[in-house]
């Protein structure tokens, strides 16, 4: 038998893609070896599974789409890939929300909104970092649940008091709050990104999983990884801070590190609460005297996170890129977001109105559940890895 030439189809978009050199030409080897085993060899041999003749999708918006299952076939010296449970960790954490294992038409509805959609925009927040130990303000369990408020941005510039209890406690929360790592649904988005099938990607969390992850998104509200100052805007490295602290309190910096952590989203610490922007809840005794904050090196002035705390706006160049993105894209997806900032929920509710279908996984109600076309009550660390998984979406798409 002389093999002329192999192509394999995927029905995407109706895209051929050509598999050449030699490990390409390992694989269609090893294909066709395989197929002339279950053939020939062991006639008994069956797939695990049916060929699908394809099934007819209507998405919203009227979308059609036929949509190619893929059929699973054993092979003697190959061990079929499984499926990884959802981790035990996200059941344990008191501060990820109740939801069911989401079904496998909340699988199949999300999947089809990645496969059908050419310019799919992503916005996550606070759901996606809860299950990594981070807690969120507005879930539940979350901190505001506990009667918590967050510094604002005019208490924080007028009140070198607050400043100096935001600092204090950010430095005592930093180590743990840095030693959260990205969770499922992190390393799925990014390898939904890499593999073209995410056009832009915005995020309203502060705490840079995604770029660990692999990822590399728009910061909508900013990141506490950096410190601003107030009045020069020069900008620098958060550990860099963190060492000035140190280095102007000793003794104070000595006593916090001395005291036992904990995990990551745990209670230990202190015997306070960790807060979702990374501080800790502290006595005022680890504050309230002889600590001493950092100022600008250029120009001496007040130095914050370079976050968008509450009160402030979201600065215009970002806010109008976000913007844009929104209004050009087919397709917004919201993951873990109650929508209730308006920075947030302007993006869902913009690509709305220029004809986008729009969706939203997250636990719980948001803001923007009376418009969206698919609304899903789902952990984002147990839906996104089964949507990874089906059919071929961790394949590039050939422009």
């Amino acid at each position: 038998m002389k093999i002329v030439n192999y192509r394999i189809a995927f029905t995407r978009r109706r895209q051929f893609y050509d598999f050449q050199g030699q490990d390409h030409a390992r694989t269609l080897f090893a294909l066709a070896f395989s197929s002339l085993y279950l053939y020939i060899l062991q006639p008994s041999c069956k797939f695990q599974q049916p060929v699908s003749q394809g099934k007819r999708v209507t998405f919203p918006q009227g979308l059609v789409k036929f949509v190619q299952t893929s059929c699973r076939i054993s092979v003697p010296w190959v061990s079929a890939r499984k499926t990884q449970a959802p981790s035990k960790f996200l059941k344990d954490k008191k501060m990820v929300p109740e939801a069911d294992p989401p079904s496998t038409e909340d699988v199949n509805l999300l999947y089809q909104l990645f496969e059908q959609s050419n310019k799919l925009v992503v916005l996550t927040g606070a759901g996606i970092s809860t299950e990594c130990g981070i807690p969120d303000y507005r879930s539940p369990n979350g901190a505001y649940s506990s009667g918590f408020k967050p510094i604002t941005h005019q208490e924080f510039v007028r009140s070198s008091r607050a400043r100096r209890r935001y600092w204090a406690r950010s430095y005592a929360g930093w180590r743990r709050f840095t030693a959260a790592q990205p969770g499922a649904a992190h390393v799925a988005l990014a390898s939904l990104e890499k593999a073209g099938r995410i056009h832009f990607m915005i995020t309203q969390n502060v705490d840079r999983l995604h770029h660990r992850a692999g990822s590399n998104p728009l910061e909508l509200h900013g990141t506490v990884y950096s410190v601003i100052c107030l009045d020069c805007g020069f900008s620098f490295c958060r550990n860099l801070f963190q060492d000035e602290v140190k280095a102007l309190n000793p003794k104070w910096a000595a006593a916090i590190e001395s005291l036992d952590y904990g995990s990551p989203g745990s209670d230990k610490s202190f015997g306070m609460k960790q807060r979702p922007d990374g501080d800790i809840e502290i006595d005022e005794k680890f504050w309230e005297e002889d600590f001493h904050i950092p100022t600008c090196k250029k120009c001496k002035g007040i130095l914050k996170p370079d976050v968008v705390f509450f009160g402030d706006n979201v600065p215009k160049e970002r806010a109008d890129i976000a913007m844009e993105v929104g209004r050009e894209c087919d397709a917004f997806l919201a993951l873990g977001s109650s929508l209730m900032t308006m920075s947030a929920y302007r993006l869902v509710r913009a690509a709305h109105e220029a004809g986008a279908t729009t969706a939203i996984v997250n636990i719980g109600t948001t803001r923007a559940d009376d418009f969206v076309s698919l609304k899903l009550n789902a952990r984002l660390g147990e839906i996104l890895p089964r949507v990874l998984n089906i059919g071929s979406l961790s394949i590039p798409a050939i422009q």
